[in-house]
């Protein structure tokens, strides 16, 4: 089904223009298992001809559904833990008081299915709580994700028992989601109403999104090169207000831009500060 090794290259060399996602050479097996089925389908009979019918077909719908299967869709609740312990205890009261009375407004980028930012709702939830009438202007959390049919799943809100059982404590269970058909839960209204999702490829222009106090953007950059990460991460710094943070993946660290960032340590756990 896939071709050789120049169709690889080809198909490679689109992608990442297309979406900035860096292919190895080892990963022809990756691009099979994810893109065999719709080589089946469309008839398709290698790499080459599916670059060639993306590039002169392009409403075809058929550069959606590469982008679709080729986009990591791994995520879970609450990932790692830490990122949203350090929001409630130490992000969201620095916000509280270096800006009084405003919205604190967050970025999830690349939120694949809504794990994320719907795990970032429940944690302001959770301060709002602990913290009665502090943060008097509420949060906005507003989350992009390059894929349409993620981005539709994630605006449906609704998961299975599968995706619920990882990362999800039952008492957060119990508190935000509604059991809504046998194993099946939908997130509460109050969770997803603090919610905007966008379509947005990161490699694109990020100016409708406005500024915001704190940047997710996790476990995404290992995907591109070197010279995408560091214009992704310049792009995102002028989205940051000014004393903002960004927060990466476990995995990942910010080599370089001393000039626009900041290590903070936090105990579990890493933020990068705006300069």
């Amino acid at each position: 089904m896939i071709a050789a090794d120049p169709d690889f290259n080809l198909f490679r060399d689109y992608l990442e223009r297309t979406c900035g996602i860096v292919l190895g050479d080892n990963k022809q097996y990756l691009v099979s298992s994810r893109l065999g089925r719709l080589l089946e389908q469309r008839g398709i009979k290698s790499l080459g001809e599916l670059v060639r019918q993306v590039q002169q077909q392009p409403h075809s719908g058929l550069r959606e559904l590469v982008v679709d299967a080729m986009t990591t869709n791994e995520t879970l609740w609450f990932r790692d833990g830490y990122p949203f312990e350090v929001l409630k205890s130490r992000l969201i009261p620095e916000f509280i008081r270096n800006q009084p009375g405003q919205r604190l407004r967050i970025w999830s980028a690349a939120c694949s299915s809504g794990q994320e930012p719907y795990s970032l709702s429940m944690a302001v939830d959770e301060f709002e709580r602990s913290n009665l009438g502090q943060l008097r202007s509420g949060a906005q959390i507003v989350a992009t994700e390059i894929s349409a049919s993620m981005l539709s799943a994630a605006k449906a809100a609704s998961y299975d028992s599968l995706a619920m059982a990882r990362g999800l404590s039952r008492e957060r269970q119990d508190r935000y989601f509604d059991e809504t058909a046998p194993g099946e839960w939908t997130v509460k209204a109050p969770i997803r109403s603090r919610v905007e999702f966008r379509q947005l490829n990161l490699l694109d222009s990020y100016s409708i999104l406005g500024k915001f106090d704190i940047v997710f953007c996790r476990n995404v950059l290992i995907y591109f090169s070197a010279d995408v990460k560091k214009d992704i991460l310049r792009r995102i710094h002028a989205t940051l207000k000014p004393g903002g943070y960004l927060m990466l993946g476990a995995s990942e660290a910010l080599n370089g831009l001393p000039e626009l960032y900041s290590m903070v340590q936090c105990n579990p756990g890493i933020v990068y500060q705006a300069r």
